[in-house]
This record gives structure tokens, sequence and C-alpha cells, in this order.
């Protein structure tokens, strides 16, 4: 797991997670329970980071920190050195969340961020990750799955005749995954582009600027299992035999 000594993990796991209640009236989002096991999602996000090397994390935290903090303390019982970073409101969104840990100095003497979102479940090799980042020297390499389903029936058309219908068929184009390693250097582009009291986005603003400005934004095409638990459908269709099939060798 050598690639992962000079990154430090950054679990994005502050927002109110609207679009998972009324459990996120309860729980924080990243806390919701999956599995047999019944065990917290943020749990396998973080023995996921520690499988991979990754043993210095920040956790990005606002909306209910209080259950993060006090399920996984500092972090030794999994192995791992944590600290909160509590959400600045003069900037916010996922992008302004982690503006404002760089602007602490959080990320200060790494090489690298691994940038995690928190409502996300996959056994990607993050390991792998890295080093395709680091050999490719780019600014940032962005997690991109092909294992994506698209939500609505999609219909093949022959003038106005249909001719084939096909129901939530793979959509058969890359797409991001809420997993991106980013070379901490760059994370100053976040400060240029921010604007006080406004909602910054990883994927909508910073990403997109990058590649404005000329720097190397790499993609890293996996077919490793992954599975957005962002919105309560989604949780619901969650099979716990599937997390512990795909994720039973972190626990």
């Amino acid at each position: 797991m050598a690639p992962s000594g000079l990154a430090k993990g950054a679990i994005l796991c502050g927002g109110t997670g609207s679009r998972l209640r009324p459990l996120t009236y309860y729980f924080q989002k990243a806390m919701i329970p999956v599995g047999s096991k019944q065990k917290p999602l943020l749990e396998y996000v973080v023995r996921l980071l520690k499988h991979h090397g990754i043993a210095e994390i920040a956790l990005l935290v606002n909306y209910k920190a209080e259950q993060i903090i006090n399920y996984f303390e500092d972090g030794a019982r999994f192995g791992v050195k944590m600290e909160y970073i509590y959400d600045d409101p003069t900037y916010r969104g996922n992008g302004g969340a982690l503006l404002n840990a760089y602007l602490k100095g959080v990320f200060s003497g790494y090489r690298d961020v691994l940038v995690y979102y928190g409502d996300v479940l996959t056994n990607l090799n993050l390991s792998d990750l890295l080093r395709v980042h680091r050999e490719a020297d780019a600014a940032a390499t962005l997690a991109l799955s092909m294992n994506y389903n698209v939500s609505v029936g999609v219909a093949q058309v022959e003038g106005t005749r249909v001719v084939k219908l096909e129901e939530k068929p793979p959509l058969g184009r890359p797409v991001t995954m809420g997993i991106l390693a980013v070379k901490t250097e760059s994370l100053s582009v976040l400060a240029e582009i921010a604007r006080p009291n406004s909602e910054v986005d990883l994927m909508r603003d910073f990403i997109p600027e990058l590649i404005r400005r000329g720097q190397r934004v790499e993609g890293y095409v996996t077919d490793a299992f992954w599975y957005d638990v962002g919105s309560i459908e989604r949780y619901e269709k969650l099979d716990p035999l599937l997390v512990d099939s795909e994720l039973s060798f972190l626990l």
C-alpha cells in the first residue's frame, strides 16, 4: 500500500442529507447503518482508507457532527488518526468545506489529498488510484465508474415509431464516483475561485477550473463495486448482503 504514504484523507460528511429525509432528521447521513452488521456507512469509508495506508484523516463536519465524533473519537480504535474540521459558513458547499480545511493548514506537509464523499460505498483500490495520480503528475485524478445505470427507460426511435425500449440501461459513459486525489498545491485554485458567502462545488466549479487553466486532470476508470447512498430511494434499495459480500474484507 506504499503509494498512500504521502496522502491525507479528507472525508466530506457535513451535509444535512436532505435527500435522505426523514432518516437524516435523526442521523448524520454518513452514520446511517448499512450491511447486516448495521455498521455506520462512514465506518466502511474509514476502514477502506486505512486498508490502503491512509492513516491520517480529516473529517469535514457540521450537521450532527457530535454523532461522528462520539463514535470515532480520535480514530485509535480504527488504527487511524482523526481530526474534525467544522465547516466555515463563509464558504459553502463541498468545495467550501475543503477550502476551509486547506486554509487552516490541515493538509500541510502532504503531497496529495484523497477526497472522499461521505455517502459513497466502494471497494475501489485507492492505492492504485494514487499511483496513477502520481505517475501522471496530475493536479487531480477522478475515480470514474462504468457501472452506472440511468434511472429511466430509454427508447430507440425510428421516425416517430418506438422500436425498442430498454428499462434503466447502463449509461455506457464514465461517471464521477465522489472520490478524487488532488495535489495539495492545486487547492490554491479553490481559494482563487471561491467567493465569501457563496457556494463552491468541487465537480461543478473546481475541476472545470483546473481544466480551463490547462492543468492535468486524470481519469481513473474502474469497474469496482460502487454505490451512492445519497437518497432515501437508494438507501432502501441497498441490499445488506451486497454490502457484506463486497466489503466484508474491511471488517
